[in-house]
């Protein structure tokens, strides 16, 4: 038995949603720890696209257990829709391969309104570029204790009285401050009343389901949201989300001791992009930035937004080896390079006129931070159809083991376009020697 806990290195966007699809072949269980539907992960089976947003990657594979972590916030709206998506192109679900747990906490329609209208208020330097789906307000709600669970849907009289209170407050706050119209509590009760019907059949406790899949010493995978970079502890606060995205996360988005995490992966794209505010000390601008854009399909899942692009930033990369206690990466869209003469690598940061090589915690330290580059040579030719290490051209080796050697940790996958047969596994991170070849 081994258990994987996957976690992006960036900023999010990493394409974990194919790591976690590529490694769930070799795993049992899928668990989702952290995050809502803010999160976005495409897969490409065989030329068909799924979007993801709520679902574990795993559940397009047929007998893996899909899990929703007690750490997820969950829109019933938005988990009932992509479940209805999901079915429509074939992927059957039920409760036999999706579990919800009872306790994740649930987005209630006054927390859209509150965001939305929180982030429309904001500007300049207090704009944080949420994406406006409800998920901060429900966080807060359940750090003040005063948030709804989904095992409150399954209980109406308990549910009115659990309503109550979070409404009233909300619609005050619309009403008072952003001149919105208050919503009817007694709508969004019959509404959730109706959405806990449709659920209930994949409401389970899931820690105790983790806990019986591992007791069988069945494979488990933790898949997190978004990045290290945004999480609200170790992140670029102010600019982060609303939870724990690190592998910390795992154990407390889905109950489980760190004792039972065997292995952690991260995932690093071979470049590094960023979505809404904050600073972005390697971010380009003009053609080079089209370019990888362009080339990358840099615009979000869920928002579709266009992303920050920027190069390889390895000061990043080796704080998110460290608060992860990262055992080997992943490094994706390597091919979004391919075409490029010369490549640069940010190794320091110079601050205020000395060169520092890392993450500084002050947000107005990090924003005056300028990119120390190492420029290395481009290889200027196709790597979409490398197949294994020995196919990819030299100078794309000596650019990963650049990689490597400056975030010290080796590297285990590479990936080279959104299909799952376009990746090279230097080493099974589940099953293989916990070692990878590639590294300097």
């Amino acid at each position: 038995m081994t258990n994987v806990a996957v976690i992006g290195s960036q900023w999010g966007d990493e394409g974990k949603g194919k790591i976690v699809d590529w490694l769930s072949e070799r795993a049992d269980m899928v668990v989702r720890f952290q995050g809502g539907h803010n999160a976005g992960h495409t897969l490409v089976i065989e030329g068909v696209e799924y979007k993801l947003s709520l679902l574990p990657s795993g559940i397009v594979r047929p007998g893996k257990r899909s899990v929703i972590g007690n750490g997820v916030v969950v829109d019933p709206v938005a988990l009932l829709s992509e479940i209805k998506t999901i079915r429509e192109q074939g992927v059957a679900v039920s409760p036999d391969n999706l579990v919800v747990s009872e306790s994740v906490s649930l987005i209630l329609p006054v927390h859209v309104r509150v965001d939305q209208a929180r982030e429309a208020a904001a500007s300049g330097k207090t704009k944080i570029g949420t994406t406006g789906r409800g998920i901060g307000p429900t966080y807060s709600d359940k750090a003040e204790r005063s948030g709804l669970r989904m095992i409150d849907l399954l209980d109406e009289e308990l549910l009115r009285e659990r309503l109550s209170g979070p409404i009233a407050a909300k619609n005050l706050l619309l009403e008072r401050i952003h001149g919105i119209e208050p919503l009817d509590p007694e709508d969004v009760l019959s509404e959730y009343v109706d959405y806990g019907r449709r659920l209930s059949s994949h409401v389970v406790d899931c820690t105790r389901s983790i806990h019986d899949a591992a007791r069988a010493r069945k494979n488990i995978l933790f898949e997190g949201a978004q990045g290290t970079l945004l999480d609200l502890d170790h992140g670029t606060y102010p600019y982060v989300t609303s939870s724990n995205p690190v592998a910390g996360g795992a154990c407390i988005g889905a109950g489980v001791g760190p004792t039972l995490i065997d292995r952690v992966i991260g995932v690093a794209k071979a470049y590094t992009t960023r979505v809404g505010e904050g600073p972005f000390p390697t971010e380009l601008e003009g053609s080079l930035s089209d370019h990888l854009c362009d080339r990358g399909g840099e615009y979000g899942t869920t928002t579709g937004r266009r992303r920050r692009c920027g190069w390889f930033d390895g000061v990043i990369g080796r704080y998110a080896v460290e608060v992860n206690g990262l055992d080997c990466l992943a490094i994706t869209k390597l091919d979004v390079l391919d075409e490029l003469d010369e490549i640069q690598v940010c190794v320091a940061y110079e601050l205020d006129g000395v060169q520092v090589d890392y993450f500084p915690s002050s947000a107005s330290e990090f924003a005056r931070c300028k990119p120390v580059f190492r420029t290395l040579p481009g290889w200027q030719t196709s790597t979409a159809d490398c197949r294994r290490l020995e196919d990819l051209p030299e100078t794309a080796m000596a650019y990963l083991r650049f990689l490597a050697d400056l975030m010290e940790v080796p590297i285990a996958i590479v990936s080279l376009g959104a299909s799952r047969d376009q990746t090279i596994v230097v080493e099974d991170p589940i099953h293989g020697p916990k070692r990878a070849l590639l590294s300097a």
